[in-house]
């Protein structure tokens, strides 16, 4: 069993996760509430068309996130099950319990051609659920077996309990693991971030990482006008990040579609009425910002990107192959990742849509 401390229900069933669907509650602070849904999916790996994005395949085995960011561009994906994009996608959280056995039969494929892997490009990959799942070092296993390049984004430390696996792995494919630090400022992590893990807790991860030889970068995102934005709060981040040895750090502006605009705007009014009318200046009757303003909104981070990463004492020494850009997609870091700022990994390239396959 990947879990316990747990309690079985089959009478909470949602609509549009399925029948036959086993529901998990378990006894733990951070899981007070929720629900977690046992699905069994019909794949592991998603396709994302074209080549532009930085990577052709994905990996989501949850749905749903129990760090309940107020700005998270994923949360629009929960209403393909029939789920709210509010609370439902904090507290009704789908768990694809196969993903590592579906994992290893299609990278045995004889057509699998070793592309690189994405995780963290929709929901977090190390949320607390995966803490009682532990699924991760099951796929990572079957990622390093089938030589498949790997890159994570993140906004946990608990990436740090598979270390030694990124570090096995590092030595001959390329691998890159990425943490997601919109600020550091206590008030505006606590209202915008509230159930995630310290943001300095990230950035010691990101230094761990490197430490090991391992590519490790930041990702500030999402930049957001008057909360998190100033350049006097993104610089105690860039400095933590050259001090981390990071291996890139970039930031993209905010972005909000459907029915993320309507979860973070009742957020600003419930939370900050003060910048209501900045917001629908700036959002009312569009997803993103115009150039000129997201050109504001990451003006701390123009000049910062892999170039000028400090790299970690060992690391020039390390064998293996440069690793992976970082995805750049909602999950995780969930900015606006189709407008990357300058230094961003592989801009201009554009992250893929919200995976719509169910499971």
């Amino acid at each position: 069993m990947r879990w316990d401390e747990q309690r079985v229900e089959n009478d909470l069933r949602l609509p549009g996760v399925g029948a036959g669907t086993v529901i998990r509650t378990f006894d733990a602070p951070e899981a007070m509430g929720i629900n977690f849904h046992e699905v069994h999916a019909q794949s592991a790996l998603n396709h994302v068309p074209g080549s532009r994005y930085g990577f052709s395949w994905t990996i989501n085995q949850y749905r749903g996130c129990t760090h309940a960011c107020t700005f998270c561009f994923a949360r629009r994906t929960h209403t393909y099950l029939d789920m709210g994009a509010g609370r439902d996608f904090e507290r009704e959280i789908v768990v694809k319990v196969n993903v590592p056995e579906l994992l290893r039969a299609e990278l045995r494929r004889p057509g699998w051609k070793r592309e690189l892997v994405a995780l963290g490009t929709n929901t977090d990959p190390y949320q607390w659920v995966e803490s009682r799942y532990r699924m991760m070092p099951e796929i990572l296993a079957a990622l390093e077996e089938a030589e498949t390049p790997v890159s994570i984004l993140t906004k946990s430390p608990l990436v740090l309990r598979d270390i030694e696996i990124y570090e096995r792995m590092a030595k001959k494919l390329p691998v890159s693991v990425n943490l997601s630090v919109p600020t550091l400022d206590e008030e505006a992590w606590r209202a915008t971030e509230p159930h995630t893990p310290s943001p300095a807790a990230r950035l010691d991860a990101v230094a761990e990482l490197r430490g090991r030889g391992i590519d490790s970068g930041v990702l500030v995102a999402p930049l957001m006008p008057g909360i998190n934005d100033d350049p006097a709060q993104v610089q105690p981040i860039v400095e933590r990040a050259k001090a981390a040895g990071a291996t890139f750090l970039g930031g993209v502006a905010l972005h909000l579609k459907g029915e993320v605009k309507d979860v973070f705007f009742a957020w600003l009014q419930a939370k900050r009425p003060d910048l209501l009318p900045k917001y629908e200046a700036l959002y009312g009757n569009r997803a993103y910002m115009r150039p000129e303003q997201r050109k504001h909104a990451t003006r701390a981070l123009k000049t910062w990107g892999r170039s000028r990463a400090t790299r970690s004492p060992n690391s020039g020494s390390r064998s293996g192959p440069s690793a992976p850009a970082a995805p750049r997609s909602g999950g995780a870091g969930a900015g606006d990742p189709e407008h990357p700022a300058q230094g961003s990994p592989n801009s201009p390239r554009r992250v893929p849509p919200a995976q719509r396959s169910l499971f």
